[in-house]
């Protein structure tokens, strides 16, 4: 069947009407489809997008959402691609702004969510909050255009300036809409929705706020969608984080077509095409990889790693610039930050009336955007015990749970209060600081940026080697926790744990063998299990050998020594060289001895009777050798 009517613009504006007029009208989509007649497939393609608005479905959508009057004409109009008569316009209606700067890559589903939050009872204010550089005001242009159709009484927008103040940003938007004052707004609009775009709120939070709570109640049906590193704080008000783009996972398969699907790698690739014709070579998709999850898939960061492809190849940019990606920097482009109209007085104009006016800007050239500035800029909104935490978070090398990030933040200076994680962990999320993937417990995790920025201040500050201190305790804690659940029913799920954690592990591990050798061998007498496991019984094996023999833990707790050795002769016994450590294993069961461990003790001799049993049951000592049992003689015997 061909369709009957309707153009690609009304088909790309039709799916934010119908979701919005769903929601308003309280159903879902299967109520919808039931009360229309129609498949609920049909609804869910029509609100995604997916399929063109046939006339008969729409009138049947139109009566089953109750519209009369104006608010069906434009319903069915919509589906049509055409516009209300003019003649029953409520004023003047369009888009006043400029497009997305550059296609928009990997937020379709944010576009498609926040037209519909915008277009609902609940979404009269949204915030767009996150780092600079994570892409918020583009992101927010795309959904003001999508979102034109829900909002008759017209869309448009204002650029925040530093010296802006209440009455400059309420006549900016008296302006933008037409009108000279703004208690003119609400005749203006005579109740139909409109939106407006405030972008970069953070230059003037206060005079946004003051200016925003005066038109909540003066203009109700005008809808705003603001774009800044923190909220405005007002109430009523949606904060959106915008995360950084999904970048493909270390395990990814090696093949471009599959690593450009995710939208890190497809962002990287398109703004490498600017500057660089060659296609990728084979042997650089491992590099892109590398280059773009190392850039934790900030837009700001990719787009300046790729301008560099102009001279590198990608090997070679992730060699320069992996380790150090807080240097990346390069000259802004284009005019004012957003092309939306800035509502700050020219200069010399403070007594006059402001109008919109050109946000003044410095040639391009002159002027720098750094990622380490980008950080820098949301850090310093954080208040003193907020950095002080961000730093000890810098710790983690992946992702991390609330009770680990309470571990973490525990007050080990003899005063005050713990910090609470859960205010602290909301903060830094709404900040764009902290992203959140997936729904287990180890789901939080900082950027790589803003981790390397906070560890560069915490060497600052000359606390970096307690923080890491701390994280090998914490660590040490997990894996003496785990070790139990390591043998018996548990042992999926402890392992699974372990794994969720390993790369912060051997972190732990590498620095406390250096810096707190008792701290490192609890740890490391945790994981034998995990270790063997996993295939890494010759590196477990070194590890522990190594912190054994270090003559710092030689007065360690007696039953931590124990428990490493009875781990050093498994991990062996893996690898065919339990031989080589039943004089270890034997100590281990002395020692479990003088404690009085029975647990450790039953282990120690289990393990011996394994390795008994592989060698012979023979040991070399001193030259000859000797038959042994780990088990106590029996009645008359000799146990030999």
């Amino acid at each position: 069947m061909t369709p009957d009517h309707g153009s690609d613009q009304g088909h790309t504006e039709f799916d934010a009407l119908l979701r919005a007029r769903r929601r308003a009208a309280g159903l879902t989509q299967a109520e919808l489809a039931g009360r229309a007649g129609v498949g609920v497939r049909t609804v869910r393609d029509l609100e995604r997008g997916r399929s063109r608005p046939q006339r008969t479905t729409v009138e049947l959508l139109a009566k089953a959402l109750g519209l009369t009057g104006r608010e069906r004409s434009d319903f069915l109009g919509v589906a049509r691609g055409t516009t209300a008569d003019p003649g029953t316009a409520t004023g003047p209606t369009g888009v006043d702004l400029p497009p997305p700067p550059g296609e928009l890559i990997g937020r379709d589903d944010d576009v498609s969510e926040l037209v519909a939050l915008l277009g609902g009872l609940d979404g009269s204010m949204v915030s767009l909050v996150g780092l600079a550089g994570v892409g918020k005001t583009g992101l927010a242009l795309a959904v003001a255009h999508r979102a034109a159709a829900v909002h008759p009484a017209g869309v448009a927008g204002i650029l925040v300036s530093d010296v802006s103040t209440p009455d400059h940003v309420l006549t900016a938007i008296a302006s933008v809409f037409g009108v000279g004052r703004a208690a003119d707004l609400a005749g203006r609009l005579a109740g139909a929705p409109a939106l407006l775009v405030v972008d970069a709120i953070e230059r003037a939070p206060d005079a946004v706020a003051v200016a925003l709570r005066w038109l909540a109640s003066a203009a109700p049906t005008l809808r705003v969608l603001a774009t800044g590193r923190h909220p405005i704080g007002l109430p009523g008000e949606r904060v959106w984080p915008v995360a950084p783009l999904e970048v493909p996972p270390a395990d990814v398969e090696a093949d471009l077509d599959t690593v450009a699907g995710y939208p890190a790698a497809a962002l990287f690739l398109a703004r490498l095409r600017q500057v660089r014709r060659d296609p990728l070579e084979p042997d650089e998709v491992g590099a892109l990889v590398g280059l773009v999850r190392r850039l934790g898939g900030l837009p700001l960061a990719l787009e300046l790693a790729a301008a560099r492809g102009r001279v590198l190849d990608l090997n070679e940019i992730l060699n320069r610039y992996g380790d150090r990606v807080l240097d990346l920097a390069g000259p802004a482009q284009g005019p004012a930050p957003s092309g939306l109209r800035s509502e700050a007085t020219r200069e010399g104009g403070a007594s006059q009336a402001p109008g919109p006016a050109r946000a003044e800007r410095a040639p391009a050239s002159t002027v720098t955007v750094s990622l380490r500035d980008a950080v820098a800029a949301s850090y310093r909104l954080l208040e003193a015990e907020e950095r002080r935490a961000l730093r000890r978070l810098s710790a983690f090398r992946n992702r991390w749970s609330v009770d680990l990030a309470e571990s973490m933040l525990v007050n080990d200076s003899g005063g005050g209060e713990d910090a609470d994680p859960v205010s602290l962990l909301d903060r830094l999320i709404a900040l764009g600081l902290l992203s959140v993937r997936g729904t287990g417990p180890i789901r939080f995790r900082l950027l790589d940026v803003v981790r390397d920025f906070a560890t560069e201040r915490a060497a600052a500050n000359g606390e970096l080697g307690r923080i890491r201190r701390r994280h090998a305790v914490v660590f040490a804690a997990v894996a003496v926790r785990t070790a139990p659940e390591l043998a018996g029913a548990n042992f999926p799920a402890a392992v699974s744990r372990l794994d969720d954690v390993a790369s912060d592990l051997w972190a732990a591990l590498a620095y406390s063998a250096n810096d707190d050798p008792h701290t490192a061998l609890r740890l490391a007498a945790g994981l034998p299990r995990w270790w063997r496991f996993r295939g890494r019984d010759v590196p477990g094996r070194q590890w522990l050998r190594r912190l054994l023999d270090d003559p710092r833990t030689a007065d360690a707790d007696l039953v931590v020594r124990a428990w490493a050795g009875v781990g050093v002769a498994q991990l062996a016994a893996e690898h065919g060289a339990g031989a080589d450590e039943l004089p270890t294993a034997e100590a281990a069961l002395a020692e479990f001895q003088r404690a009085g461990d029975l647990t450790g003790e039953l282990a120690a001799r289990s393990l011996l009777c394994g390795l008994w049993m592989a060698t012979g049951g023979t040991t070399k000592r001193a030259g000859t050798a000797r038959r042994r049992s780990p088990w106590p003689a029996g009645p008359g015997g000799s146990g030999t």
